[in-house]
């Protein structure tokens, strides 16, 4: 056997980990944030997502599969390399809330390319937020201007928190100047916040928030056209974060916005249908992030420039943030196996695992 086959077969899942994958719940992922520390967690995952991006190439990438109704969106996010595969499924369904239910909820997995064994099943409804804040992070570093200490947040739900701690941990944002149409949303956050050490100015309006701005943040959750920033509260040098249109027929920013400003996505392709750009022309020009961040696309060009990062959630980076949660439990100690593969000393007789005397009967209550 050459050194190649023998690595091979070194990091194929031996018959445990194929047998029960790592299940890490949401409360062991909580617990593992809390541990590790939500900053540096978010730290952590936007260095993976952008070793990820530099890897661009090596990826087999696709937009996400989305079925809609008129009550939101389930969509499943897959991507691989040649080591790994990951979906994740996720649902936006902004009256959940009206139900005592999250907006967003999510899971996903990891598998071993090689054997198609899965690896990890994790919760993501966490995760996602921390990618999500990771994430716009990475791009505002790369794309606002260096001295951006004033951030307007426009939309204060449940992504607000993350994206404002990561913006002030991993950018330097210092004032945060708040809206959200639901006043109770904006004390919401003031409380979480409070002992942040950041500047917290809540605001009447969203002309009122941006004014003063270097970088807008809009996460608004609403499914529709709509235009919560229009090209006349922009300011020359301001950074823009679009975060909230994600799904066709779901903008925040007017097509002026757009105009007046060098726009950056994460994948073209997908973001042409789901995200602010879909509402401009097939051919307006977009810049993905990736090219920035490999040095082979400049990004801005002056301090006086307006950019944008239209974003819409790829499935490249929950397989990043999937990758750091798997690491670290496996590290810390956190989550434990899930029997979801039968086990079987013959693999050609799965009919056999009917007949065997080590089958564990299950705990439920038979249906009738």
């Amino acid at each position: 056997m050459n050194h190649a086959q023998n690595a091979q077969v070194q990091n194929r899942p031996d018959r445990t980990e194929f047998q029960s994958p790592l299940y890490l719940s949401a409360p062991d992922a909580v617990a593992m944030v809390q541990h590790l520390g939500l900053n540096n967690c978010m730290a952590c995952m936007a260095d993976h997502i952008q070793a990820d991006f530099l890897r661009w190439h090596d990826f087999d990438k696709s937009p996400r599969v989305a079925h809609h109704s008129h009550h939101g969106v389930i969509e499943l996010m897959p991507i691989s390399n040649a080591q790994a595969y990951s979906f994740k499924y996720v649902n936006g369904h902004p009256g959940n809330t009206a139900l005592g239910m999250p907006t967003v909820m999510a899971f996903g997995l990891l598998a071993d390319v090689q054997t198609g064994a899965p690896t990890l099943i994790s919760e993501l409804t966490l995760t996602t937020a921390l990618r999500t804040a990771a994430t716009s992070a990475l791009a505002a570093k790369t794309l606002a201007r260096p001295d951006s200490r004033v951030m307007a947040l426009i939309g204060n739900g449940a992504q607000s928190e993350f994206q404002a701690l990561a913006f002030q941990h991993l950018v330097g944002i210092t004032t945060l100047r708040l809206y959200d149409i639901d006043p109770q949303a904006t004390a919401k956050l003031v409380s979480n916040l409070s002992g942040s050490g950041l500047k917290l100015v809540v605001c009447p309006s969203t002309a009122h928030a941006v004014q003063g701005a270097d970088i807008v943040t809009t996460i608004t959750a609403d499914k529709t056209c709509a235009t919560i920033l229009s090209a006349d509260m922009l300011e020359p040098g301001m950074h823009i974060n679009a975060v909230g249109g994600d799904c066709p027929g779901k903008t925040e920013l007017s097509a002026g916005v757009l105009r007046a400003a060098k726009v950056f996505v994460e994948y073209a392709l997908q973001t042409r249908m789901e995200g602010d750009i879909q509402q401009m022309p097939p051919d307006f020009a977009v810049t993905e992030l990736w090219e920035v961040l490999s040095q082979r696309c400049v990004g801005r060009d002056s301090a006086q420039q307006i950019t944008v990062f239209d974003s819409v959630g790829f499935a490249l980076e929950d397989f990043s943030a999937l990758r750091f949660m798997h690491d670290a439990a496996l590290a810390l100690g956190y989550g434990q196996r899930l029997d979801l593969i039968p086990s079987m000393q013959d693999p050609k007789n799965l009919f056999g695992t009917l007949h065997s005397a080590t089958a564990k009967p299950s705990t439920a209550t038979p249906m009738p």
